[in-house]
């Protein structure tokens, strides 16, 4: 065959590509059902994608493209879904609170507010249009998390104790701030060097001190992060990079902060109840187009919406067609809450090329922050005890819990507070 003729074969095999091509892109514009689209691409009854090796391919960078709160608001107890018109209503009410300049009607001049929060957060947040869920909790049926046992909650609540002691000398208190709730203001508590109920990290679990590293929370140590991951206010993604007999997945938890995660494709059982991880022991087998992965052996160290080491998940990870992922999870721990939950989250692929990941975690070789915290907790011991400063006990330096416009751009309370989401707690 001469080089002309191969050229017209290779020309001719590229326009016909392109017209498949475009033939599949303008059914998917006209909204043809995802399983239709799948069918097309691979034939009926055939995984949608394979790697190279026979595998469903879940490859790629995920990431949620509307916000859809885990647990239903109270305003929406009986409604699954939103209308277009309720979605839109959202949509503005947010805009206009994130957007809103620092005035002084949202200000408070010269409180440790104004200096934590009382500008805009707009440029520190990702806020998404809302979704048409009100949860993403599918079960129980009113989308929230179900009632702690009588254990967890008193643990909970010795835990909440401790915090109040430390936050009583301090505005938070003294305004009656929604951080101190349960709490009065007071002098400096007796309980101020008390060793915590338990460690010091994840869901609302922060103490207003700063004695030492572990007094603060897992974000400033270098070290958030749990999975289950939906996802936050500054923004989460996922990347899935699979090979013969293992998925691994890089979770973006927050600039400078992320971590990785492997999971064997194995029938092997789970390691040693002694041995415990941050992230649990993963153990990963195909159903069909599904990636299942049982997580167990937890650390008592980590801490997912108050469950520990008890913590169960069984993850269903699905290709529901070349652009949609969807992560399902049930969650389970008896020693934390009276019935197990289930989560369900669709994830949406972004561009390879448009998106340069550093995978290598900026956050602790630059994070003077963390060391500064602490010396300037320090300094203001010696300046008290000179007498050139106030008692550090009584100032906020929990950040969350002391006012203001911190988490997401939105108020504790009032007409500034997320108008989608529960009332907040510390």
């Amino acid at each position: 065959m001469s080089v002309w003729q191969k050229k017209r074969l290779l020309l001719l095999a590229g326009t016909v590509t392109t017209v498949v091509v475009a033939s599949l892109v303008t059914l998917a514009v006209a909204g043809l059902p995802s399983m239709t689209m799948r069918n097309a691409l691979t034939g009926a009854g055939r995984p949608a994608l394979e790697t190279p090796w026979g595998e469903p391919d879940l490859q790629g960078i995920w990431s949620r493209d509307v916000d859809i709160p885990l647990e239903r608001p109270a305003r929406y107890a009986n409604q699954q879904f939103l209308s277009d018109d309720e979605r839109a209503a959202l949509d503005r009410q947010i805009a206009d609170i994130i957007r809103r300049d620092s005035t002084e009607s949202r200000r408070a001049p010269g409180t440790e507010r104004d200096v934590n929060s009382e500008f805009s957060q707009e440029a520190f947040t990702v806020h998404l249009p809302v979704g048409r869920r009100t949860s993403l909790i599918v079960d129980p049926p009113d989308g929230r998390i179900p009632p702690l046992t009588p254990e967890a909650q008193k643990a909970r609540t010795a835990f909440r104790q401790f915090q109040l002691a430390l936050l009583q000398p301090t505005a938070a208190c003294k305004d009656n701030h929604p951080g101190c709730a349960g709490g009065k203001y007071g002098p400096v508590s007796p309980r101020r060097n008390d060793p915590p109920p338990r460690y010091v990290g994840g869901t609302g679990a922060t103490i207003n001190r700063a004695n030492g590293p572990e007094d603060r929370g897992l974000g400033e140590r270098c070290i958030g992060g749990v999975i289950p991951d939906f996802g936050n206010f500054i923004g989460g993604f996922s990347r899935i990079v699979q090979a013969p007999g293992r998925v691994s997945i890089f979770y973006d938890i927050s600039p400078g902060l992320g971590g990785f995660r492997s999971i064997p494709i194995t029938t092997a059982p789970h390691l040693p109840a002694t041995v415990r991880q941050w992230w649990g022991d993963s153990r990963g087998r195909w159903e069909g187009n599904t990636l299942v992965v049982d997580v167990t052996n937890f650390s008592p160290k980590a801490d997912f919406q108050g469950a520990h080491q008890n913590l169960h998940l069984l993850e269903r990870w699905t290709r529901l067609d070349a652009e949609t992922i969807e992560y399902a999870v049930t969650i389970d721990d008896p020693t934390t809450w009276t019935r197990s939950w289930a989560v369900r989250q669709e994830l949406k692929k972004q561009s390879d090329e448009a998106n340069r990941i550093y995978y290598e975690p900026r956050c602790q070789e630059g994070n003077y922050g963390l060391a500064a915290l602490l010396a300037g907790a320090r300094a203001s011991e010696r300046a008290f005890a000179e007498g050139r400063g106030p008692d550090p006990a009584t100032l906020c330096i929990v950040i969350v819990g002391c006012g203001g416009f911190v988490r997401g751009g939105f108020a504790d309370d009032g007409p500034d507070a997320d108008p989608f989401r529960p009332p907040r707690t510390p």
